[in-house]
């Protein structure tokens, strides 16, 4: 049932102006609408993301939202002439290059918003 059912992100801030303001201008997702307490973002393909107040944004260790994309090299490219600065591993495990890490036929990079949270960009999952 869920299968054909879209799939929204909700991402925890401190402070709701901050992240506001760093997703409609250094994202340039929006325009923001205000819900209750939140923000709600228009993204791609019909979807939204809602920020919400959280005294423990930023906190957890995994990603919160992820997008996918067709050319990583081009979006990282872009955010970092807006000033995203990307999560660089170096591991037995995992080891990024530029910022990317390629494994299993796809590409992953790793960002942290105004509020610390991870964020994601991935090209080669099946959709």
């Amino acid at each position: 049932m869920l299968k054909s059912a879209a799939f929204y992100a909700s991402v925890p801030v401190r402070d709701i102006a901050r992240a506001r303001k760093f997703y409609e201008e250094t994202l340039e997702l929006g325009p923001g609408q205000e819900v209750g307490p939140g923000v709600s973002l228009t993204c791609g393909k019909g979807t939204t993301c809602l920020m919400y107040p959280s005294a423990t944004a930023g906190e957890q260790r995994g990603s919160c939202a992820f997008w996918q994309v067709d050319d990583i090299e081009a979006v990282v490219g872009w955010l970092r002439t807006r000033d995203v600065q990307f999560e660089e591993y170096d591991t037995p495990e995992m080891k990024t290059v530029n910022g990317v890490f390629s494994a299993a036929g796809s590409r992953t990079a790793w960002f942290r918003d105004s509020e610390g949270n991870l964020m994601t960009v991935i090209q080669g999952l099946a959709h």
